[in-house]
């Protein structure tokens, strides 16, 4: 489900049971996107424009109710990607590839998404405590060495824990480089 800092309507499932705050989308073959709390198709960018107002949603297929939320989140990154200023270069999404079907892949998955909470928390209180303050990099460069070392410190957390739960994995070399 996509997180929600704003409360949308109550909603109901295919059985017939109320979800508050839910707004449920159907994908149909066609390629478009159905809003059942509108009762009106909608595009991408719409559903771009509920992200970023915090609305709580999911996309389910039409036909066979499967979850489709991630991929129409994905198919977003990608024209934002493909569309201006891209935020990953081309070695951080090889290396996120790399790590579908390894064994550290759920471990990863859960500290990217600390990572990006952890950010967005350190956003929120930057916005709080300047109000009225440009959005500059210049006004980030002090937050940004915070954010560094809270990073710092969970990898600190992330390892221990691994340690302590006897993990033991070898050093993986960025490819065309040698290991130690």
């Amino acid at each position: 489900m996509a997180t929600a800092r704003k409360k949308a309507a109550t909603t109901t499932d295919q059985a017939g049971d109320a979800t508050p705050g839910l707004r449920i989308l159907k994908k149909y073959p066609n390629r478009r996107l159905y809003d059942t709390q509108t009762s009106s198709y909608i595009t991408l960018a719409d559903v771009k424009t509920m992200v970023l107002d915090g609305t709580a949603f999911e996309v389910h297929d039409a036909k066979t109710q499967e979850d489709l939320t991630r991929a129409i989140l994905l198919q977003i990154i990608l024209e934002e990607e493909t569309g201006g200023v891209p935020m990953f270069s081309a070695n951080s999404l090889a290396q996120i590839i790399r790590l579908y079907g390894h064994a550290m892949q759920g471990v990863m998955g859960g500290l990217l998404e600390r990572q990006m909470q952890a950010f967005t928390d350190m956003q929120q209180r930057f916005t709080e405590q300047t109000p009225g303050m440009p959005f500059t990099p210049e006004a980030w460069t002090g937050l940004m060495g915070g954010y560094a070392e809270q990073s710092k410190s969970l990898m600190t957390q992330w390892q221990e824990q691994l340690k302590n739960a006897g993990v033991i994995f070898p050093f993986v070399a960025p490819p065309g480089t040698k290991k130690p």
